[in-house]
């Protein structure tokens, strides 16, 4: 149960109190410094949908745990831990021996062994975590979120073992009775804690919005806890058919931006709460390696392909996000399929049922209260009843992907969940793309562009359609969805009842990472919501900030950062401001 890093899916924290026997100790005072903790071989981590590192699968230990995790290591990648060098003291077995037996002495002196470190311990004797013939991934994690780049949809193809996640919760209890059978099947239970704050310019309550997950000011919150139970497929290996599921839960503030309509969406759209819970993800997986370099199948419900961000708190360079990816497309749920159609190109085909949108919703219907309370005809829904969500219908998913052999390019071009593009409850019709390039193992950049739009949406500034929506005449009036319903357009004319609502969102990152511990990222931003469907304000917004990714070991991440916004039009602190500068920062711990 011991794999590499973990960042993708997981999250990044490892702690450590004290030392275990034969296992150096770094001092407190050392940790904050760059450069200050010896580095380890570098050990990958999945990409931000995958949050599972990719290891090398070799036969384990006895213990099994300890020895997976670290076999999800590269014997070389172009990251900034490429470098690092291996003591006697900090491999597999090394560490095993140190930690004991009993499970709550292991959980506290595994974290030990990991302080300081840039990686998970090492195993000398583990197999290849990558296919012969294909490049080793271009980052290491950490300090990045992902060692892979990011495509989504799909348990990384050619650089991932099964159990690779570098969990201490599966290190502790490798010995008892459970965490043997969890060991012989290859399925991991791990997960992280994420708290976090802010220090903002705005001071009315949910001011910093539109700016989001972090949108209420001057406040410390629970972002979010999440675990995992899951074992995923072995893609680095062609010979037979391989197996995989993942069933997530989060709870925390950050709930709001998975929440899916009708599943458990009360919490959010009936009674405002704060905190939550979720089921962000929850699918099977079928590896089939014989078709073309390979063809992995999902089934469930998994996170929007291909953002650069993602609602997992490790899956992203920086505490906050991007307006851009706030107002993104987040989860589907149907069937998506990645075909690896050679090393360098992947096609990606998915059905899925809308976005943010439960199957249960297909074809459900609700009363048109305006027209059966005899309000008048409806011009914007005429019938007595309407779909509940016009979104929740079968929508194409198709992505294609390239990337260079040299590792240092990458590009993703996605439609996701196109459909008729209907007014529903987050029904964006997708269209954009991805692109990452490394200049070496210190500087790289990622940029990501998207337009998206919805049709019909009722328009906010014309009495008759705001009357209607008022009175129960939309699927989405406040009879049916109490709070956070999706926004009315501000079109271009008060005249017109209805209008197609579009933004354009791009996010740029700038980022150098000096050693094995820190990252520090530029992050540079457009977003143009023309008709205010998506943030409430027609305006342009920019922002710019800046943020230091410092892992005190592979399971212990602080973030702190600085962001300034921009509107063309006052949209901060309840529409009254037109920028807004927010200190913030959290601390991600995993298990």
């Amino acid at each position: 149960m011991w794999a590499k890093s973990r960042v993708a899916a997981k999250g990044g924290c490892r702690g450590n109190f004290g030392v275990a026997a034969g296992l150096a100790a770094p001092a407190w005072v050392a940790v904050a410094l760059f450069g200050s903790a010896a580095l380890a071989d570098p050990i990958t981590a999945p990409s931000p949908d995958q949050a599972v590192a990719t290891a090398a699968g070799a036969p384990a230990l006895p213990e099994g745990a300890l020895a997976k995790a670290s076999a999800a290591q590269p014997a070389a990648t172009a990251g900034v831990n490429a470098d690092a060098t291996t003591t006697p003291s900090y491999t597999v077995e090394a560490v095993d021996k140190a930690i004991g037996t009993n499970p709550f002495e292991r959980l506290a002196k595994y974290y030990a062994a990991e302080w300081g470190q840039g990686a998970a311990p090492t195993d000398p004797n583990a197999a290849p975590a990558i296919r012969d013939g294909w490049s080793p991934p271009p980052q290491t994690a950490p300090p990045m979120p992902f060692t892979d780049w990011p495509y989504g949809g799909s348990t990384l193809i050619g650089d991932n073992r099964t159990a690779s996640v570098d969990s201490p919760l599966m290190v502790a209890i490798q010995h008892t009775a459970v965490g043997q059978a969890m060991n012989a099947t290859g399925i991991q239970a791990y997960g992280w804690i994420d708290y976090g704050g802010n220090l903002s310019s705005s001071k009315a309550k949910f001011g910093n919005a539109p700016a989001g997950y972090d949108y209420n000011p001057n406040n410390i919150q629970l972002d979010q806890a999440v675990i995992y139970l899951e074992r995923t497929p072995d893609t680095v290996q062609t010979d037979h058919i391989d197996w995989g599921f993942r069933l997530s839960a989060i709870y925390g503030e950050n709930y709001r931006y998975t929440t899916a309509y009708g599943l458990a969406s009360y919490q959010l759209l009936k009674h405002n709460d704060f905190n939550g819970y979720d089921f962000p993800m929850v699918y099977g997986e079928l590896w089939i390696p014989k078709v073309f370099e390979g063809l992995m199948i999902r089934v469930g419900r998994f996170i929007s392909v291909p953002d650069i961000e993602a609602q997992l708190a490790p899956n992203n360079y920086m505490y906050s996000h991007s307006i851009t990816y706030t107002f993104d497309n987040f989860t589907n749920e149907g069937v998506q399929t990645t075909f690896a159609v050679t090393k360098q190109l992947m096609l990606q085909v998915g059905v899925v049922m809308g976005t943010e949108a439960a199957v249960w919703n297909y074809n459900k219907r609700l009363p048109n209260l305006y027209v059966q309370e005899g309000l008048g005809p409806d011009p914007l829904y005429p019938s007595s009843s309407f779909l509940k969500d016009p979104g929740a219908t079968p929508s194409l998913t198709l992505c294609g992907r390239y990337h260079s052999l040299d590792d240092k390019n990458d590009i993703n071009i996605c439609a996701d969940a196109i459909n008729h593009g209907q007014w529903g409850y987050n029904n964006l019709q997708w269209w954009g793309f991805t692109a990452y390039h490394t200049f070496n193992k210190y500087w790289h950049i990622s940029f990501e562009t998207y337009v998206e739009h919805e049709d019909g949406v009722p328009n906010g500034l014309n009495p008759l359609a705001l009357n209607i929506y008022n009175n129960g005449g939309t699927p989405f009036s406040p009879q049916f969805i109490a709070f956070n319903a999706p926004d009315l357009a501000q079109c271009k004319s008060a005249a017109v009842l209805r209008c197609q609502t579009d933004s354009i969102g791009s996010v740029f990152y700038l980022n150098y990472s000096p050693n094995a511990l820190n990252n520090v990222s530029l992050r540079v931003e457009y977003y143009d919501d023309a008709e205010g469907q998506r943030t409430g304000v027609p305006a342009i917004y920019h922002d710019i900030g800046i943020g230091w990714q410092h892992w005190l070991s592979p399971q212990v991440e602080l973030r702190p950062e600085f962001t300034y916004y921009t509107s063309s039009r006052p949209a901060f602190d309840l529409a009254t401001k037109s920028d807004e500068a927010v200190l913030a920062g959290d601390i991600i711990w995993h298990f």
